[in-house]
């Protein structure tokens, strides 16, 4: 009988990444920011991990770090089976191709000097043989692909509003055909009218192209909208990893259902009656998080356990992930089902049942 399982298109075990702290008049190094500490998932073909959480978590770093523009501190990363940890700048170069990446604000991540069709064109000149004419046909089948006037492609960026700028981020990131795009909270910058435009571009273009995306937001309604499953980080750690209807309907890490608590709900009846998590304390710094859990500071839920021992990312019911000696205590005692859970190889997280 033939495997029907989705096939692992991207593939994250342990990822680390630390920056240096250098202080003193001789800047040694006494320190490491801790961005990333650990962080292990998969991504499917064809499908959208969203990937939340609070500001300074850690989830733009992740991004950058999946496309190798940061060298990482440890870890490993694959790419449509292709281990681009340690590859150099040259060995990276045709592998480039695959993976893209569409930036936060389209303001600052376009040329100001560069016309559509030059910046549009710019991956087909540095990756591809084609000549002016195949360039500027390719240009022009972007356009249309992401609903651009072809009349626009001699203007400049800040001739366009947010939206259409973004729409030029996205056909860049299509110039090449890449299998895997990284879309780095692509809507922050939008307004509200224009957001849902954008993503309705994405989901449109991932059913014709079969792309696959690793979409970084922290508007957990848009996420809720177009997140296959759901990846929740808190300081640098993967706090839970669910399916989304499951996270949504039923979060299980005490962070997770904190941050879904501040979700205003669109019937006013419900929003009369939601129930706000408040967390108290502030988030720990990355360059000095605490010695065991990383929400063991803010947990409502704390044990003793917590603070003294990192929880390892479980799985606890089919499909669900979860760091926290919390759920795992219930799972023990039935709370949460029958399966007591056991810990899982890190490029075996986000299977699906």
């Amino acid at each position: 009988m033939l495997d029907e399982s989705p096939r692992k298109l991207v593939q994250v075990e342990d990822l680390r990444l630390y920056f240096p702290i250098h202080t003193g008049v001789l800047r040694r190094h006494t320190g490491d920011v801790k961005a990333v500490d650990g962080v292990s998932f998969d991504i499917f073909e064809g499908e959208t991990l969203g990937l939340v959480g609070e500001s300074g978590c850690g989830k733009s770093t992740v991004g950058r770090a999946l496309l190798r523009l940061y060298d990482l501190s440890g870890g490993k990363v694959r790419i449509d089976g292709t281990d681009i940890s340690d590859l150099s700048v040259g060995e990276l170069r045709p592998i480039r191709p695959k993976m893209q990446m569409v930036f936060q604000d389209p303001q600052a991540s376009l040329n100001p000097r560069m016309t559509v069709s030059e910046i549009i064109g710019e991956p087909l000149v540095e990756h591809t043989d084609l000549d002016a004419a195949g360039r500027q046909a390719r240009v022009l089948e972007l356009m249309d692909q992401v609903g651009l006037n072809r009349i626009f492609q001699n203007r400049f960026p800040y001739e366009f509003s947010g939206g259409q700028r973004q729409r030029i981020g996205i056909a860049r990131a299509l110039a090449l055909n890449p299998k895997f795009i990284v879309c780095d909270e692509p809507i922050a910058a939008l307004d509200v009218s224009i957001q849902a435009q954008v993503v309705n571009l994405l989901e449109d273009l991932q059913d014709k192209l079969g792309l696959t995306y690793l979409f970084i937001s922290h508007d957990l309604s848009m996420v809720r909208h177009i997140a296959d499953r759901v990846c929740v980080m808190y300081l640098g750690r993967v706090a839970e990893l669910s399916p989304r209807d499951d996270l949504y309907a039923n979060p299980l890490h005490p962070y997770a259902k904190a941050l879904l608590s501040a979700v205003p709900e669109a019937d006013p009846n419900a929003e009369t009656t939601r129930q706000r998590i408040i967390l108290k304390g502030d988030v720990p710094s990355p360059a000095n998080p605490p010695k065991g859990c990383a929400f063991c500071t803010r947990c409502p839920e704390v044990e003793a356990i917590c603070k003294t021992e990192a929880p390892a990312l479980r799985e606890v019911a089919p499909g669900r992930h979860v760091a926290c000696h919390f759920v795992e205590i219930q799972n023990r005692a039935g709370s949460t089902g029958p399966k007591k859970p056991e810990a899982i190889e890190p490029n075996q997280q986000g299977e699906r049942a």
